[in-house]
Order: structure tokens, then C-alpha cells, then sequence
């Protein structure tokens, strides 16, 4: 027998999503969240039963491996949560990246080895073993935070190339993927503008070329990149094949050594979650052109006022940008990789051990997509009385992840006490709980 969930917490909390399941499915993915919200370590299936009392039930795996719900459809619900929640306004800003969850099994059939983005260096390559997911993620500002966070909420598997050759199908490239979920984004928030932030991996003129008349993407380019001129208008009566680009644009590297290149002055706040920066930018207009593909872009140059920094080089799809907001949005990027180390930190991702194709494509994206849902049912349990938690060696002036984390853990406990009608201060625990309380203390993750 299903135990009763916080009601008082989670049903109201949940109740965007709650239709998209029926109802013994969603009975079953609450106590799921519960456990994986109040479990300390590993988030296994198992470990999410025993902080709720359920360990030696099984008919909970089912919601991952066999129950039928769509991802995309809570995605979906789940994007305008947070856009409604944290950017009811102005444009949508989201970033694109990808990380490697590290498994191994011989039933992990999906698995293959790339490069360690975060243990690799230009000089260095590192390979590693696992889950290749691209995640989309909201980068919004939160307010009771003081700064930008990467909120994810779409999140696909991208199989290795020897999982795709060994099932005769085609492999599917970053930027196949890439290309689908932008799509997709575009469909769900019609009418907002969207600005899509990622690195060089993206950086590729078939992808900006089908994605640009519905969204705008910003991302690094290369200081030798072919630039030219847009082809000439056609004369009245001209023979021949019309021009596809006009005269070639000097490279960015010669720019940024050529004395007649007009710098502009600008400060960039908060750059790469730091204090504020000082730049010089140069910016144009220009046709990045290869033999056959071609995307008009606005091309900013960046260089560090204090020397500091390589020079570097941003495109951006929208030609009418601003350069400054070019720049501001693409530095919030820098939030993609705190998610990634938080939520493996403090939400288990890479501790999951589901063997069942299925259950692996749901099981990460639902862990990222709660990083999300904490930012949000935070926000409704802070008060006045949440500061940052503090030692007194470190000097923790904002709330961060860990801190929502507990405010939410805090709600849900608290909706299983029950306070006693004639002291306020005597809390009353029923036995089972106290239990799952001790088995928490007490026993190993």
C-alpha cells in the first residue's frame, strides 16, 4: 500500500504536470519525487523507497521502465513554468550544451567513449566512458539567488555512433540533435523571442542556416573564418548564374591587428559569474560562406581591456543585435557547468543504476528537470528568516542550490509532523517516520 505523500506540499506543487499521467502513475511518480528530494547520496529507485518507508516494494520501477507518460510533454509543461515564473517578460534566453554521464555495464547498450569536455584541456585529451546527453536549459535570473541560473528542462539521449551502426541506423550528429530540440523550443513559446547561447560544437552553417528565421543563436566563431560581403543585386538583364557572396571580408585575426578597426569601450557585468569586466568590442556584418551553405551574421570581436584573456570572437544569427547584449547573454553560459556539477552533487545523477533502455532515456532527464522544480518550489518556501548556510571559515553571502534544496526538504518533512494543539513547540512523529528518519542516519547511501 502506497503511503500517504505530503499532500499539503506536493500535490499543489505538482499540480501542472499531474495530468499528464493517470492516476496510479502519478501516485507513484510523487513518491518518487518525495524520495529522490529527501534522499541523501545515490538516487536510485531503491534509495527513493527507503527515505519513504517503501524499500522492499517493487512496483515502483514500472513508472520508469514500463509506465507510458511523455518527457516531451512534461518538458513542454515545464518550460512555461519556469518562463512564466522567472521571465514573464523580454526576451527568453536558454543555453545548449552537452555532458557526459559516466556508466559502464555491457546493458548500457547506449553507451560509447568521447572527450572529457571538463578533464580536457588544448593540450590534453582526455576520453570518457558513458551517456552522452544534450540538455536545454533556461537561463534566467533568480531573484532570491542574485544571479543567473541554468535551469534545465529538455534533456535527450544522443547515442554513440556504434549503438546507431550496430542497429543499422542512421547516427545522428550533435547538431541533428541540436536542430530538432531548437525546432521544438520554437513550436512550444511562439510568441517570445528566443535566444539560444552555445559553444563552438554548434557553430556549424547548416544548423544556423534552418534554425535562424525562428530563433536567434549566439556562439563562439572562428578568428579564420570566410567572410564575405552579401552578392550584389542582380542587374536588369544580367546573364549568367546569380552570385552566391560577394567580395571576401578581411579574417577577424587580421581585424583584430589592423589599426583602422574602431573598438568600442563596454563593461560587461557579472562575466562568467565574476565582477565586472572591461572589453574592447569591434563588430560587423558579414555572409559566413562555404562552398554550397551559407548564414548572414553579426560578428562581435572581444578583447579584455586588462590583457587577461585571449581575444575571441562571437556570431550571433539576428543582424540588428546589439553587440553589448550579444555579449551579456553569451556570458551566462558560464551557469551551464555549475548545473552540471550540482546536480550530480546534490541530486545523485550518475548514481542511478537502471539497466532498461527506457528507464535510462527518463531517468537523467527527470533528475535535471528537479534541479528546476527546486528553483521553483523554493522560491515559495523562502522567507525572511533563510539566509545562506555558514561556516566560519567561509563567507556565503547568496543562497545557491543547496540552500533551495533544503528549503524545499524542510517543506516536505515538515508536512509529516504534526504539532501538538497545546504546545506549539512539541512535534509529534509517528512511528513509521521516525523510522525512515533513523534508517537515514543510520544506514549507509
Amino acid at each position: 500500500m502506497i503511503p500517504p505523500v505530503p499532500a499539503p506540499v506536493l500535490i499543489p506543487w505538482f499540480a501542472p504536470f499531474a495530468s499528464a499521467f493517470t492516476a496510479p502513475t502519478l501516485r507513484g511518480v510523487l513518491v518518487l519525487i518525495a524520495g529522490a528530494i529527501l534522499a541523501p547520496g545515490r538516487r536510485t529507485v531503491t534509495s527513493a523507497l527507503s527515505i519513504m518507508g517503501l524499500r522492499e516494494s517493487a512496483t515502483f520501477h514500472r513508472v520508469l521502465n514500463r509506465n507510458r507518460w511523455s518527457p516531451r510533454d512534461l518538458a513542454c509543461r515545464l518550460l512555461h513554468q519556469l518562463v512564466g515564473a522567472f521571465v514573464p517578460e523580454g526576451p527568453v534566453v536558454m543555453a545548449i550544451d552537452e555532458t557526459i554521464e559516466r556508466r559502464w555495464g555491457a546493458q548500457i547498450r547506449a553507451r560509447g567513449i568521447y572527450r572529457d569536455p571538463v578533464r580536457s584541456s588544448h593540450g590534453h585529451f582526455v576520453k570518457a566512458a558513458g551517456l552522452r546527453w544534450i540538455s536545454l536549459m533556461l537561463l534566467a535570473p533568480i531573484p532570491w539567488a542574485g544571479r543567473v541560473w541554468a535551469l534545465p528542462f529538455l534533456t535527450v539521449l544522443a547515442p554513440s555512433e556504434r549503438y546507431a551502426r550496430e542497429r543499422g541506423q542512421r547516427h545522428k550528429l550533435l547538431t541533428d540533435w541540436a536542430r530538432q530540440m531548437l525546432l521544438q523550443v520554437a513550436r512550444w513559446v511562439p510568441e517570445r523571442q528566443i535566444i539560444i547561447v552555445a559553444d563552438m560544437s554548434y557553430a556549424a552553417i547548416e544548423l544556423l542556416a534552418t534554425v535562424r528565421r525562428h530563433l536567434t543563436v549566439i556562439t563562439r566563431l572562428r578568428l579564420d573564418a570566410r567572410l564575405f560581403d552579401p552578392p550584389p543585386v542582380r542587374q536588369p538583364g544580367q546573364r549568367g548564374r546569380p552570385r552566391v557572396a560577394g567580395p571576401r571580408q578581411p579574417t577577424l585575426a587580421q581585424r583584430l591587428t589592423n589599426p583602422a578597426t574602431r573598438w568600442r569601450q563596454v563593461t560587461i557585468s557579472h562575466w562568467y559569474g565574476e565582477q565586472d569586466r572591461g572589453l574592447a568590442i569591434a563588430s560587423g556584418t558579414a555572409l559566413w560562406y562555404h562552398p554550397g551553405k551559407s548564414v548572414p551574421i553579426r560578428w562581435v570581436l572581444v578583447r579584455d581591456l586588462a590583457g587577461e584573456l585571449e581575444p575571441q570572437a562571437l556570431l550571433c544569427t539576428d543582424l540588428a543585435a546589439d553587440p553589448v547584449d550579444i555579449v551579456s547573454w553569451f556570458v551566462r553560459r558560464w551557469s551551464v557547468e555549475v548545473t552540471f556539477a550540482q546536480v550530480r552533487r546534490h541530486l545523485g545523477v550518475e548514481t542511478q543504476r537502471q539497466w532498461s533502455d527506457t528507464a535510462i532515456a527518463r531517468t537523467t532527464p527527470a533528475l535535471l528537470g528537479l534541479f528546476s522544480l527546486v528553483a521553483l518550489w523554493a522560491g515559495e518556501g523562502l522567507n525572511d528568516d533563510w539566509k545562506p548556510r555558514r561556516a566560519a571559515w567561509y563567507a556565503k553571502s547568496r543562497l545557491t542550490f543547496s540552500d533551495a534544496l533544503a528549503v524545499v526538504r524542510a517543506k516536505v518533512w515538515s508536512a509529516s509532523f504534526e504539532t501538538s494543539r497545546h504546545d506549539c513547540d512539541q512535534v509529534k512523529i509517528p512511528r513509521a517516520l521516525l523510522n525512515r528518519l533513523t534508517d537515514a542516519a543510520c544506514f549507509p547511501t
